[in-house]
C-alpha cells in the first residue's frame, strides 16, 4: 500500500531522471526560416458532373501545409517555396489526385483538380493516435477506428458526442438522462468511467476530482471536428494515466482548413433547440488565422425526479423498460425547479430546462516549412444536468469550464501547453443526501515531443517527449476533510517509442513511459508490438501492452454524508433492557452509546492507502482490404487486471475497523457488547449495511462508513469484429459485432466484481452519400447484462435501437437535414440507477458561407 505523502514531499522537485528529458525537445527544435514564397489557388471539381467539392484536404507534398476547399471549391495555399511543387488532392470517397506547379516568389500560381468517386482505400487513410505520429491506419500497432465525417456532420445536431461512437467494434456507450454518457472500451465499466482517455487537440477533458469526462461540457459542435480516432487496448505507454483501456482523440482543424462562415440551427422532441456560429479568416496574405466559434443549446431531459414517500418512483419509472424485480429507492432532493408535496413526497413542479452555452477564440500564426504556432481559449457552461455517481445521482444546477491551449506544431516537434478550470457557480446537489457539493479545479500541462527518421532510407523512426501536470483542487469542505482541501498535486512523465523496419514487409515496435506523482509511486508502462504488412492494404499485427489507472481525488480523499442519519435508539433501548449488557451501560448516558444514537451519520469516505490499478494485455489484430470495395478488421485480445478499486463498501477500509465501546462501558464487558451490537445488526437485512460498516472516526465519533480498498484479479477476453462493403461509390453497408468474457480469480469479500458489460453486441448500417442527398440508418443490438456500480446494483435488459438520419444540400451554401435516436421509441435504460431513454427526433437546417 502507498500511504499519501507529506505536503512537503508533494512539492518535491522534478526527479532527477525527468530533467533533461522535459527540455530535449526544446533544444532540438529547429528554428523555421524565414523565405520568398508565393501563393497557389485553384478549384476543385468532381468529375462526373463539373460540380464544386467542398472540404476537400489540398496538401503541399513533402510538408504538413495544408488548405480545405470551400463550398465554391475553391482553396488557397499561401507561402508556398518557390520552385516546383506537387499537390495532393484527397478527400473520402473519392480518387486522389496530385498535381504539379511550379511557384514563383511574389506571385500566384493556379492548380485545380477534378475528383473521380471511387471506393476508400485503407491506404489513403491516416492515423496518429496509436504512435502519436502519422501513419498509415493499415500500419498502426494497435485496433483503432476512425469516425466518418457523415457520421460527425450527421450527429451534430443531437449535441452528443458519444452517439457517435455507439457502432465502433469494441466500445461501450451507455447513457443517462440527456448528456451523461460514459464511454468505455473492454469491459469493466463504471458509472464513472475513468478507463479511456478522451482528448481534444492534446487536451485532457476528464473532471479533475472525478477524472472521469462531463461530455456536456464540450466547448464546440460535433461537425467542428475534423477527426475523431479511437485506440482500443492499453495506451499508457505513450499517454500515461487512465489510458487504461483505450485513447479517444478529437481534432480540430486550423482557420485556414475551414476559412468562411457557418451557421446551424436545429429543434425538436423534448423542447429541444441548438444553435452553433463559427467564422473563420486569413490575415496578412495568409500568415495569419484565426476562428471563432459559438454556441447555445436548451432541452428538456428524460432524467425523473425520486421523491416519492413511498420509495416506488424508480420501479415506476423502470415499469416501461424491465420485467426485473426494482427495488425500493427514495432521494430526499427533487431535481431543480421542483419541489416535495408534504403528504407524498412527490416531486411537483416543471423541471429546469437544461442548458449549455459555449464560446471559443482561435488564432493561427502560419510560419515557413509547414510550422503552425496557435494559441486558443475557450469557455462552456452546463447547467440542471445529472449524473451517476457512487454515491448516488448528482445533479449541477450549473457549472463553468474554461480553458486555453498554446501549441508550436512542426514535422519534428511538438510543444503545447494548456490550463482547465471547473468551477461550481452554484453547489452540486447529491439528490440522495441533500449535500451540496463544491468544486474548483485547475490543472496546468505542460509537454514536449520530438519525433524523427533516422538510418538508410529512413527505416527507424523515434519518438521522445515529456510532459508536466499540476493539478488543483478545492471543494470547499463539501467532499473533502480540511486537511486534504485545497491542495496541490502534480505528476512529472518520460516517455518514447523506437520503430524499425526490418523490410518492407516487417515493422518493429517499442515504447515505454514513466510516470511518477506525489499521489502514487512511479509506474513504468512498457509496450511491444510487431506489424506484418504483406502489401499495403493487409496488414496483422502482435502487440503486449501495460497499463494503469490512478485512483481519483473522491476514491482518495472522498468525506461526504452516504445517505441520511441512521437512528439505533431502538438498538440501544434493546441494550439497556438486557439484565446482562444493560448493567455495562449504567455509566453511559442514555442516547450516547453510538455517540448520538438517534442520528448516526452515514459517510462515505475514500482511502490514501489506495494504488493504481494495473492491466497487462495481448493483442492479435488484422486489417485489410478485399478487392476494392470490402474492409474488414478482426482484433482479438485477452487482459489481466489487478488491484481493482472497489466499489464504496462498508468493513473494507482497515483506517475505519470495527466499532469500539465507549471508554465508560467496564473492560471485562466491552468484547461482549461490540459482539452483540454486531450481532443485532447482521441479522437484520434492513441493518447489515450498518453492521459491518458501524465505525469510530479519528475524534472518536461513531459513523456508519463506506469507503474502498484495492483487490481483485480478473481475466478478460474479448473479439471485436468490423466490416464494411461499398456496394455502390454512393452505397455502403458496415456491420461490427462485439464478443467479451471474463473470468474473476479475486475479489474483495462485500464486492461484486461485474465488467457491467453485455457480453456480445453488435451493429449493422447502411449509409448513401451522394453529390446532394446523403443517408443513414444504423440497427443496434446490445446483450443484457448485469451492472453493479456504487449504490446501484440489477440487470440491464438487452435493447435494439435504430437511429436514422438524413440530409439534403439545396445548394452550396445551405444543407437541411433531420436525424432520430432511438427512431422506434424503445424505452431502455443503459445503465442501473440511470434514466430511462426514448426516441428524439430533430430537424435542422446549415449555411456556409
Amino acid at each position: 500500500m502507498n500511504p499519501c505523502p507529506s505536503v512537503a514531499e508533494r512539492n518535491r522537485r522534478l526527479p532527477w531522471f525527468l530533467t533533461p528529458v522535459l527540455f530535449l525537445t526544446l533544444l532540438l527544435a529547429p528554428i523555421p526560416l524565414l523565405a520568398q514564397t508565393g501563393t497557389v489557388s485553384g478549384r476543385v471539381t468532381r468529375a462526373d458532373d463539373g460540380a464544386a467539392l467542398a472540404g476537400v484536404s489540398v496538401t503541399l507534398r513533402g510538408t504538413t501545409q495544408t488548405a480545405v476547399t470551400g463550398t465554391d471549391g475553391k482553396y488557397t495555399l499561401y507561402r508556398v517555396p518557390p520552385g516546383p511543387q506537387v499537390l495532393v488532392f484527397r478527400w473520402i470517397g473519392y480518387q486522389p489526385v496530385e498535381a504539379s506547379v511550379t511557384v514563383v516568389a511574389g506571385q500566384v500560381a493556379t492548380a485545380d483538380a477534378s475528383l473521380a468517386a471511387a471506393p476508400v482505400s485503407l491506404g489513403e487513410i491516416v492515423v496518429e493516435g496509436a504512435s502519436r505520429a502519422p501513419e498509415r491506419v493499415v500500419e498502426a500497432p494497435a485496433a483503432v477506428s476512425v469516425i466518418e465525417p457523415q457520421v460527425l456532420e450527421n450527429t451534430a445536431m443531437t449535441g452528443q458526442a458519444p452517439v457517435a461512437l455507439q457502432a465502433v467494434p469494441g466500445v461501450d456507450v451507455v447513457q443517462n438522462g440527456m448528456n451523461d454518457f460514459n464511454v468505455n472500451a473492454r469491459g469493466f465499466n463504471s458509472s464513472l468511467n475513468r478507463r479511456v482517455l478522451v482528448l481534444q487537440d492534446g487536451r485532457d477533458l476528464s473532471i479533475a476530482f472525478l477524472g472521469a469526462q462531463e461530455w456536456n461540457g464540450l466547448a464546440g459542435s460535433l461537425d467542428e471536428f475534423s477527426k475523431i480516432e479511437v485506440v482500443r487496448g492499453p495506451g499508457s505507454a505513450l499517454y500515461g494515466a487512465n489510458a487504461f483501456s483505450g485513447v479517444i482523440a478529437l481534432s480540430t482543424p486550423t482557420a485556414r482548413e475551414v476559412e468562411g462562415t457557418k451557421v446551424s440551427f436545429s429543434a425538436g422532441e423534448l423542447s429541444s433547440f441548438r444553435g452553433d456560429f463559427r467564422h473563420a479568416g486569413l490575415l496578412s496574405q495568409g500568415r495569419f488565422g484565426y476562428k471563432l466559434t459559438g454556441g447555445y443549446t436548451t432541452s428538456d431531459t428524460w432524467t425523473r425526479s425520486r421523491t416519492a414517500f413511498d420509495g416506488r418512483d424508480l420501479q415506476r419509472e423502470y415499469a416501461v423498460a424491465t420485467d426485473s424485480a426494482v427495488p425500493l429507492a427514495r432521494e430526499v432532493v427533487a431535481l431543480n425547479g421542483q419541489s416535495i408535496d408534504p403528504n407524498t413526497g412527490a416531486a411537483v413542479g416543471d423541471r429546469k430546462k437544461l442548458q449549455n452555452w459555449y464560446g471559443t477564440l482561435r488564432l493561427d500564426w502560419y510560419l515557413p516549412r509547414g510550422h503552425v504556432a496557435s494559441a486558443e481559449a475557450g469557455y462552456s457552461r452546463v447547467e440542471n444536468e445529472v449524473f451517476v455517481t457512487g454515491i448516488g445521482r448528482v445533479q449541477v444546477p450549473k457549472a463553468e469550464k474554461p480553458y486555453a491551449r498554446v501549441t508550436y506544431a512542426a514535422p519534428r516537434f511538438n510543444l503545447m501547453a494548456w490550463w482547465n478550470n471547473r468551477n461550481s457557480l452554484d453547489p452540486q446537489r447529491s439528490l440522495a443526501s441533500g449535500a451540496a457539493l463544491n468544486e474548483t479545479s485547475n490543472v496546468y500541462h505542460v509537454e514536449g515531443q520530438y519525433n524523427r527518421d533516422f538510418l538508410k532510407d529512413n527505416r527507424a523512426r523515434v519518438i521522445l517527449g515529456s510532459s508536466y501536470r499540476s493539478i488543483h483542487v478545492n471543494t470547499d469542505g463539501t467532499l473533502m476533510r480540511p486537511e486534504d482541501d485545497a491542495r496541490s498535486d502534480h505528476i512529472v512523465s518520460a516517455y518514447g517509442q523506437l520503430e524499425y523496419r526490418l523490410n518492407p514487409q516487417v515493422r518493429l515496435v517499442s515504447a515505454a513511459r514513466l510516470d511518477d506523482g506525489n499521489l502514487f509511486k512511479t509506474q513504468f508502462s512498457p509496450k511491444a508490438a510487431v506489424v506484418f504488412s504483406p502489401s499495403e492494404r493487409h496488414s496483422v499485427h502482435v502487440s503486449w501492452n501495460k497499463a494503469f489507472m490512478t485512483p481519483n481525488y473522491s476514491e482518495w480523499f472522498l468525506r461526504v454524508a452516504a445517505g441520511a442519519p441512521a437512528s439505533l435508539a431502538q438498538l440501544e433501548a434493546g441494550l439497556r433492557a438486557n439484565p446482562q449488557l444493560g448493567p455495562l451501560l449504567a455509566q453511559v448516558p442514555n442516547g450516547t452509546l453510538f455517540t448520538n444514537t438517534s442520528a448516526v451519520p452515514v459517510l462515505a469516505l475514500g482511502n490514501r492507502d489506495l494504488t493504481p490499478e494495473q492491466t497487462e494485455g495481448f493483442e492479435l489484430g488484422y486489417k485489410g482490404q478485399l478487392g476494392k470495395r470490402v474492409f474488414v478488421s478482426v482484433d482479438l485480445y485477452a487482459s489481466t487486471l489487478r488491484n481493482f478499486v472497489t466499489d464504496l463498501l462498508p468493513g473494507v477500509n482497515p483506517t475505519y475497523g470495527p466499532w469500539t465501546a465507549p471508554a465508560e462501558v467496564p473492560q471485562a464487558g466491552r468484547a461482549v457488547l461490540e459482539q452483540a451490537v454486531r450481532t443485532v445488526l447482521l441479522s437484520n437485512p434492513a441493518t447489515a449495511l450498518a453492521g459491518r460498516g458501524l465505525t469510530r472516526l479519528q475524534d472518536g465519533s461513531t459513523a456508519i462508513v463506506v469507503s474502498y480498498t484495492n483487490a481483485g484479479r480478473v481475466i478478460q477476453r474479448g473479439i471485436e469484429v468490423g466490416l464494411g462493403y461499398q456496394l455502390t461509390n454512393e452505397l455502403r453497408a458496415d456491420a461490427s459485432f462485439t464478443g467479451f468474457d471474463f473470468e474473476v480469480q479475486e475479489q474483495a469479500v462485500g464486492d461484486q466484481l461485474l465488467p457491467n458489460t453485455p457480453g456480445k453486441k453488435g451493429s449493422i448500417g447502411l449509409s448513401y452519400l451522394g453529390s446532394k442527398f446523403d443517408a443513414n440508418a444504423t440497427l443496434r443490438l446490445v446483450d443484457g447484462y448485469s451492472w453493479s456500480a456504487g449504490v446501484f446494483s440489477g440487470y440491464v435488459p438487452s435493447a435494439q435501437t435504430v437511429n436514422a438520419s438524413a440530409g439534403y444540400r439545396l445548394n452550396n451554401y445551405l444543407r437541411v437535414s433531420a436525424t432520430a435516436t432511438n427512431v422506434f421509441d424503445q424505452k431502455r435504460f443503459s445503465l442501473y440507477g440511470g434514466a430511462v431513454v426514448g426516441r428524439r427526433l430533430l430537424a435542422g437546417v446549415t449555411g456556409t458561407f
